[in-house]
């Protein structure tokens, strides 16, 4: 009941908001748009943990990376702490001598969302 209700809330599109640098555009379009549920029960559990209500808790809606709410012009507050997750990063390895192509690969990376309530909006946003 939980993944359905977090589910709908995922799909319904939101208006992005503009970031400053490319790289916050990127952070913000992976965490919006990423499709793995593997890190919701995690990111449920932590919140929870943390005294927030499960209904409040929709992961790439009001949760995200400290890059994402930055693209969204929200600063996390100092001394939060969010929750970490694993995802994976895409990383090009070394040159083949003889084909002189880079081979392509994933490599697990650990990284930590916080919740809307954690943040507020940064100097100069609305």
């Amino acid at each position: 009941m939980v993944l359905a209700n977090i589910r709908a809330h995922w799909q319904r599109a939101g208006a992005i908001v503009s970031a400053n640098t490319e790289a916050l555009q990127e952070a913000y379009g992976r965490a919006r748009n990423g499709q793995s549920l593997t890190n919701y029960p995690a990111i449920i559990r932590g919140f929870i943990a943390k005294g927030i209500p499960v209904h409040d808790i929709l992961p790439r809606e009001n949760v995200f990376t400290y890059d994402a709410w930055k693209a969204q012009g929200r600063q996390v507050r100092k001394g939060e702490h969010g929750v970490k997750v694993l995802t994976f990063i895409a990383c090009t390895g070394k040159e083949d001598k003889e084909t002189g192509e880079r081979k392509a690969y994933r490599r697990p990376w650990s990284t930590t969302v916080f919740h809307i309530s954690q943040t507020e909006p940064a100097n100069g946003a609305a």
